[in-house]
């Protein structure tokens, strides 16, 4: 029998009141990102405020679903690491075309994501073959590139939020220096449990601050229901389209990748390395609850980069935090005033605390990236240094191939599966299958837990 001074960190249960604090500080950095899919979608399909409020309401009850059973886990499902499950942006673009289509509208969104959830399911063991493709030197660029291609999510908030006509206005600015030096602050001078929550201090500092500015827009609150279920197909049946389904099946891939790269990245970041079985685990649940997400009127999920950056800041590396941040997300899909209330905090309130969580998920796969041998293997500079440049083509030129037909978007916008594709084969191409390699990042399944 395991005695409690043997148990993993990942697995600690720490007191409700810790859990409950922690677990909102990852709700609260999530959020933004969280509601913004169906905030797009709602409004580029022209839907009514009480449709889009419910789209919100709905995102965040699966995401809270999803949540708990990747940290949770039931037998062959959940990495069970400290993962909080979202709705991705990759999609967004495909879902559009095929919302606005209008013999498909939202039920073909919700069809498409359904049967690409089921389809990537089917394809996940071929997937997690993949993983002897990504020693450190491929982690490390994947990582890397997640980090610099999520910062500017970061830098945007800091300013007022992408598409905020007061872009860049000095009190935004000013608020959100202050968010970060209040972190910093807390990091440097206080120990334990308030050194843990420091985000969250800073957020809710922020947030005072940005209230006491008249920054704070809580319409909506009064009118917002206290309690309002989620039921499946609120929009009617799904409708099933071969070309959406194809189309959604391939951005699942992509998630994939992305995903791949984020569970190494946390692995390496709470010192139990991600071997094949927890892999493929953690990506299955990625399709089930892209599944969960299309009967439950949400869109395909993946684990959401921001919180990885947040264990990484905090050193708080219990799954069961996770497992707490997804019942109060199931909680704000049900209560939709507490969703307006959280959803209230402005940008720039988020922005100084993205700053820091979207830099430590950078500063993971420079670290990662340090290990690798650069003088006996000297042709991996060359593979960091093309694949780094690939993956920030749709960063740094977001037109770069606006001549190459549109149903590619999917893959040549996404700058994480161009660094992925660039590292994988230029890996190949020099260095072959280094085994030894491998086994530094991706030890033996008996070193790690037991399943």
């Amino acid at each position: 029998m395991t005695s409690a001074t043997t148990v993993h960190p990942v697995d600690e249960k720490l007191p409700l009141g810790k859990l409950f604090t922690l677990g909102l500080q990852h709700v609260l950095v999530m959020y933004a990102g969280a509601v913004a899919v169906p905030l797009i979608i709602g409004a580029a399909l022209g839907l009514p405020k009480a449709q889009m409020a419910f789209l919100i309401s709905a995102d965040l009850f699966c995401c809270g679903v999803v949540t708990i059973l990747q940290c949770v886990g039931l037998k062959g499902f959940g990495i069970r690491l400290p993962v909080i499950m979202a709705v991705t942006f990759a999609a967004v673009g495909p879902m559009l075309a095929i919302g606005q289509n209008p013999a498909l509208g939202l039920p073909g969104i919700f069809g498409a994501t359904i049967a690409a959830g089921l389809l990537s399911l089917l394809l996940v063991p071929l997937i997690g073959r993949l993983i002897g493709l990504f020693p450190p030197l491929v982690t490390g660029v994947v990582i890397t590139i997640i980090g610099l291609s999520i910062i500017r999510v970061g830098i945007d908030w800091a300013a007022g939020g992408k598409g905020n006509p007061d872009y860049g206005n000095p009190v935004f600015l000013a608020v959100s220096l202050a968010v970060l030096g209040f972190i910093l602050l807390i990091s440097r001078y206080l120990k334990g449990f308030f050194s843990n929550i420091s985000v969250l201090l800073g957020l809710l500092f922020g947030f005072v601050l940005a209230l006491l500015l008249g920054r704070v827009n809580l319409a909506g609150l009064g009118d917002a229901a206290w309690f309002a279920p989620i039921v499946p197909f609120q929009y009617g049946p799904p409708v099933f389209e071969i070309w959406s389904i194809l189309t959604l099946t391939v951005v699942m891939m992509i998630i994939f990748v992305e995903s791949m790269g984020m569970f190494l990245a946390l692995g390496e970041l709470v010192e139990r390395p991600v071997d094949r079985t927890a892999l493929v685990r953690g990506l299955r649940v990625d399709a089930l609850g892209t599944v969960i997400g299309g009967v439950f009127n949400s869109f395909p999920h993946t684990s959401f980069s921001q919180n990885v950056g947040l264990v990484g800041v905090t050193g708080v590396s219990s799954r069961w935090v996770c497992v707490m941040a997804g019942g109060i997300l199931i909680a704000f899909g049900l209560v939709p005033k507490m969703a307006v209330m959280v959803a209230s905090i402005p940008p720039f309130v988020l922005g100084g605390a993205g700053m820091v969580m979207f830099g430590m998920v950078l500063a993971t796969g420079i670290k990662i990236l340090g290990k690798v041998d650069y003088v006996t293997q000297r042709h991996n500079m060359l593979i960091v240094a093309i694949s780094l440049s690939a993956g920030m083509i749709p960063v740094v030129a977001p037109n770069f191939f606006q001549q190459f037909p549109a149903a590619l978007a999917p893959l040549l916008h996404s700058g994480i599966l161009l660094a992925t594709l660039s590292a994988v084969g230029l890996n190949l191409w020099f260095n072959g299958l280094d085994k030894p390699q491998v086994q530094s990042v991706v030890p033996e399944a008996k070193l790690q837990q037991a399943h």
